[in-house]
């Protein structure tokens, strides 16, 4: 055994293990299949435009833990995420504001905008909602449900919102005040740099080798470590024994273009059925302070995002949390559990929607937990 830990996966789970195996006296190997390190969160550089490859990215945290611990391996930034949604041409604030009540529907205060999101929800007789659709209908009526809602939702997911959970969008922030900040996290930012360079400092001094698929020969990784910390999809790890888990991927078409502001926004949801792709970013406006990009930076990187159906080849991004891949998800844990010598980690491994800071934090628990 050469190693007390072979970590598949260079991702955010993976660095944060191998960084507290490290710091712990413990050897370890990152691998990765990708000719990369940093996971979904790689950026790369285009023309001084920090491009994220796998969409966007953006760290936000009430985590003290957290936020503390990657400051060790990056600065960050001060930007705010506050998306535009675009329903044919109309544009609306994002989240669902005083900006947004105003423009839809004329109301001045925050009772005025409380009750017309009562009367719309009253008018849909819904009491206890029990799919995506009554839920946003009973957050905020009828009307921003069918413009800004329903279009982005059932391209996102491939299915119509009355077949999705409720939970799916509990957690859509809807404010009576002017605050255009999407996210209610105490800290919010995106790594000076890039999150490659990131991921980098928490892998320094850490040996890693790319392109190299554990899945395709375990057995010989499995001889040069004490365990496996495996952040792959968990189905796969069992040769899809009992089947295949759901995922919604997506494709990207990325473009540089020879003017210096496309939409003069990060990101812009693009809520109709009609358009094809949910969103388009603009990945300089996710740099705070470039406001004067045309002048330092007279190109823009483009990428439109098009939701799709998972299917073999494709990168895995959303887990379809419903019952049937639920249900299947848990027999694999069991199966999972068993295995002494394998940690399972990750979105992949866990068959779970993670936020960055949720990733981390389980990192670092896990770490806890195993490494002594």
């Amino acid at each position: 055994m050469k190693y007390n830990y072979l970590i598949v996966g260079a991702g955010l789970y993976g660095a944060v293990f191998a960084r507290e195996a490290v710091s712990h006296g413990k050897s370890c190997l990152v691998i990765d299949k990708r000719p990369h390190i940093a996971g979904n969160v790689y950026t790369e550089d285009v023309e001084g435009i920090h491009v994220h490859k796998y969409g966007a990215h953006i760290f936000h945290t009430n985590d003290q833990q957290v936020w503390d611990y990657v400051q060790h391996f990056a600065s960050f930034n001060r930007f705010t995420n506050s998306p535009v949604a675009n329903y044919h041409g109309e544009l609306y604030s994002l989240p669902f504001n005083m900006y947004t009540f105003n423009k839809m529907w004329g109301v001045i205060t925050p009772e005025e905008a409380a009750a017309k999101i009562e009367e719309q929800r009253a008018a849909a007789g819904i009491t206890e909602p029990r799919n995506l659709e009554e839920q946003a209908i009973s957050l905020v009526g009828t009307d921003i449900y069918e413009k800004l809602i329903k279009g982005y939702t059932q391209k996102q997911w491939g299915r119509e919102c009355r077949d999705l959970p409720a939970f799916i969008i509990k957690r859509l922030p809807v404010r009576l005040t002017f605050d255009n900040n999407y996210f209610n996290a105490l800290y919010q930012g995106i790594p000076n740099g890039g999150y490659t360079r990131m991921v980098e400092n928490i892998l320094e001094g850490i040996p890693v080798e790319l392109n190299a698929d554990y899945l395709q020969n375990r057995s010989a990784w499995n001889e040069i470590a004490e365990k496996i910390v495996y952040t792959g999809p968990i189905d796969a790890f069992f040769d899809f024994s009992l089947g295949t888990l759901e995922y919604r991927s997506i494709r990207f078409e990325t473009e540089l273009l020879d003017i210096p502001n496309y939409q003069g926004n990060a990101v812009v949801n693009y809520t109709d059925a009609e358009t094809p792709w949910t969103r388009i970013l603009e990945h300089k406006w996710f740099a705070f302070g470039k406001d004067d990009a045309g002048d330092d930076l007279p190109k823009t990187v483009i990428s439109r995002e098009f939701s799709a159906e998972w299917k073999p080849g494709d990168e895995p991004y959303y887990p379809v949390n419903d019952k049937r891949n639920g249900e299947l998800y848990q027999q694999y844990k069991a199966l999972a559990d068993s295995e002494t010598d394998v940690i399972f980690g990750g979105r992949l491994g866990e068959y779970k929607y993670y936020d960055m800071d949720q990733v981390i934090a389980a990192a670092l628990n896990s770490a806890d937990r195993y490494i002594s």
